[in-house]
C-alpha cells in the first residue's frame, strides 16, 4: 500500500497519529521519525517530531529489515549527536488502533527487568500445530510443526500468539549487538485483537476505518 504512512485515518495521517500517541507518554523524552520521504518528514515535523536524519536508500526498500532501521537510528544518535539512548521505544504508524495504555504497559514490562526487548502479542487464530501447513515440492501438505501426539481440536494445541506491531521497547545495546528480536530475552505485552490491527493492505485500512466508526 504505497504511501500508507501518510494515509488519513479519521482525519489524521497515520504518521501524525503515531507521533501524537508517543507524545502522550511522559517517559518518552524525544520523538524521532526515521524516513526517506521528504513529504513524511515535513508532516512529522508539523506534528512535533524530530527528523534529525534521512533514512539511507538501502534501508528504505520494501524488503529492508526493520532491525537495520533501528540500528541506523541508534548509531546516528551516538556517532553524530554524541549521545547514548537510554532506551528505544518503537511506535509504528501502521498500528493506529493502539491505546496509550498499551504503550505504557510495554514500558512497565521492560522496567520489571530481565528483558532485552519487549514486544506486543495478540490472540492467534491459526496454530502451526493444528491448522497451518507447509507444502512440499511434491505438492503434499503437512503441519508446520508436527506435535508429539495427534491433536483433533485447535483448543488442545499448544497456546501460540501473533506478534503485533503495536510497540517495541528495546535496549539500544541489544539492537547494536544482535541481529534480531529473538536473539535475546524477550518479554511480551498482550494487546486485544481490535487494538492490534496492522495496516498493510487497503482492506486493513478499511477495517481500521470501520473500528473507529464503531
Amino acid at each position: 500500500m504505497p504511501g500508507k504512512n501518510l494515509k488519513v485515518l479519521d482525519g489524521v495521517p497515520l504518521i501524525t497519529r503515531a507521533i501524537q500517541q508517543a507524545h502522550e507518554i511522559e517517559r518518552i523524552d524525544r520523538v524521532i521519525v526515521s524516513t526517506d520521504s521528504g513529504d513524511i518528514a515535513e508532516v512529522a515535523k508539523v506534528a512535533g517530531a524530530e527528523v534529525p536524519f534521512m533514512r539511507p536508500p538501502d534501508l528504505a526498500r520494501d524488503d529492508s529489515p526493520e532491525w537495520g532501521v533501528w540500528r541506523h537510528a541508534v548509531k546516528y544518535i551516538k556517532e553524530v549527536e554524541g549521545r547514548d539512548l537510554g532506551l528505544l521505544m518503537v511506535v509504528p504508524p501502521t498500528a493506529p488502533l493502539r491505546f496509550i495504555e498499551d504503550l505504557e504497559a510495554c514500558l512497565d514490562e521492560y522496567e520489571q527487568g530481565q528483558a532485552d526487548i519487549v514486544i506486543t502479542v495478540t490472540d492467534a487464530h491459526r496454530s502451526p500445530y493444528f491448522n497451518q501447513v507447509e507444502i512440499t515440492d511434491e505438492g503434499q501438505a503437512h503441519l508446520a510443526i508436527r506435535p508429539e501426539r495427534s491433536i483433533i481440536r485447535r483448543q488442545d494445541s499448544p497456546l501460540v500468539f501473533d506478534v503485533t506491531t503495536v510497540a517495541y521497547v528495546v535496549k539500544p545495546e541489544f539492537v547494536m549487538a544482535k541481529d534480531g528480536v529473538f536473539d535475546g530475552v524477550v518479554r511480551t505485552v498482550f494487546v486485544p485483537k481490535e487494538r492490534a490491527l496492522d495496516i498493510d493492505t487497503h482492506l486493513d485500512f478499511r477495517m481500521a476505518e470501520f473500528f473507529l466508526r464503531d
